[in-house]
């Protein structure tokens, strides 16, 4: 059955919760119970057995175990680098070349552009080896956080391999956009129109070098730590927290216990063809291996170390399976289909690739779904764009951008959860101090898919 406007209430509860209570995973909780609630009354079936069936469902699924894997690991993987004093090593060794607040700043942005492979890896290594040293500047948390989100899913769209173009990729040769084989050619093809990836990341240096001004909560974060040195809004205590202290105290730390890590880890995710879980095991494997030859420390603590660094990850990967169970129910009461509905009456060739990115954007921002978007939307784009003789491309390119205006806007999106964990400060107080500069790069975005839609056919 169609459940039209309904379908709107369990994603509204989510955000109103969250943004009331300050938490992400109960409002998410709620947000589902609700959402089979409704389901369970329309078709007289049992809500909660329909929760916990929904549950199941996706803990089973290859997407998320993916992700518990990818997550877990990466945390892994960083425990190791942290207590080998590899990631202060780094940080020292940078400080001697940054002598600015911006310079620290366009640093993180350098460095998330350079981790351009996966958004997850990108967001939780940039975040963490960047803190010390925006730390030593006095920046708020809230700034390097907004850096951090915004050079990671926007940067893995546009640039030319990733775990993105991949994933898009194959839903393009499923779509029949591409032939069979040419998923990531047709990708390439597609890149300059995946415009908010463009803009969100042009932006920033733009804030960082005062052409345009820091506002919002950025703004009085900034105040906070003028008034007060305090580089949080909040004592940070939502994961269990990294051991930072050395392995082996006899060890002179060194950067090549950083950056050797880090360059297995991209070697390795390149050659099993941009496969992120190949890759960090590789890494994981590897790191542990040479830190116990060099007596970095005991098999004992690495292994110890290993599962902590897993361990921290806990609770965003909670967030994250409530964050799939809500799409599990969004999904099932056609919210996806709900607004495209909608919106059909205003489209036509013209406004139709601003009027994807809009709508869509809607989904993306209230699920918090950026590649499940995907799997739903392009192909019921693609029809569209043909009836219309809109291009393809351009419209296909406005559904990648929403999911990444998604990713970057929704309060309990991956990609906000894992910048949270990483700079050390809540996915809600990032959020909401990134929200308006994400609104601004959508602005932006949805004024150039107009002027698109009229030139490019």
């Amino acid at each position: 059955m169609t459940y039209g406007a309904i379908a709107l209430i369990p994603p509204a509860v989510v955000i109103i919760l969250a943004i009331k209570q300050k938490t992400s995973f109960e409002p998410l909780l709620i947000g589902s119970l609700i959402g089979y609630a409704i389901i369970g009354y329309y078709t007289k079936t049992n809500f909660f057995t329909n929760f916990v069936d929904s549950f199941k469902t996706v803990m089973g699924k290859d997407d998320s175990v993916w992700v518990i894997l990818v997550c877990g690991l990466y945390g892994s993987l960083i425990g190791l680098m942290v207590r080998s004093g590899g990631t202060l090593k780094f940080g020292e060794w940078a400080l001697k070349y940054i002598k600015t607040q911006r310079g620290a700043l366009m640093g993180a942005w350098f460095l998330g552009l350079f981790i351009f492979l996966d958004d997850y890896l990108s967001a939780l290594t940039v975040g963490i080896s960047m803190r010390k040293i925006t730390d030593a500047f006095k920046i708020p948390r809230e700034k390097l956080a907004y850096i951090v989100n915004t050079t990671a899913p926007p940067w893995s769209v546009i640039a030319p391999i990733s775990t993105w173009t991949i994933f898009i990729g194959n839903i393009l040769e499923t779509s029949h956009v591409a032939k069979k084989g040419e998923g990531l050619l047709t990708y390439w093809k597609m890149i300059p129109y995946a415009t908010y990836g463009y803009v969100s990341v042009l932006l920033i240096p733009l804030f960082i070098y005062g052409i345009f001004p820091w506002f919002g909560l950025i703004k009085k974060a900034d105040k906070r730590v003028f008034d007060t040195g305090k580089l949080t809004p909040n004592d940070y205590n939502e994961t269990a927290p990294l051991d930072v202290s050395a392995m082996n105290p006899d060890k002179q730390p060194k950067m090549v216990y950083f950056l050797l890590p880090i360059l297995v880890l991209l070697v390795a995710t390149i050659f099993f063809d941009i496969d992120a879980l190949k890759g960090v095991m590789v890494a994981v494997a590897f790191t542990f291996i040479y830190y116990m030859l060099i007596k970095l420390g005991t098999f004992k603590q690495l292994s110890e170390t290993m599962f902590g660094g897993f361990n921290s990850m806990l609770y965003a990967l909670a967030i994250l399976m409530m964050t799939y169970v809500l799409k599990d129910v969004n999904d099932k009461m056609g919210l996806t289909q709900y607004v495209l509905h909608s919106a059909s009456p205003y489209l036509n060739r013209e406004f139709l690739p601003v009027i994807v990115f809009v709508s869509l954007s809607f989904i993306s921002i209230t699920t918090g779904s950026s590649w499940g978007l995907y799997a739903i939307a392009i192909p019921l784009v693609v029809p569209l764009a043909q009836h219309f003789h809109s291009s393809v491309l351009l419209n296909c390119g406005a559904v990648v951008s929403a999911g990444v205006f998604g990713a970057n806007a929704c309060l309990y999106s991956d990609a906000t959860v894992l910048t949270g964990q990483s700079t050390e400060i809540t996915n809600l107080e990032h959020g909401l101090s990134q929200l308006p500069y994400a609104a601004i790069a959508f602005a932006f975005s949805a004024v150039i898919y107009t002027i698109m839609g009229f030139v490019i056919h």
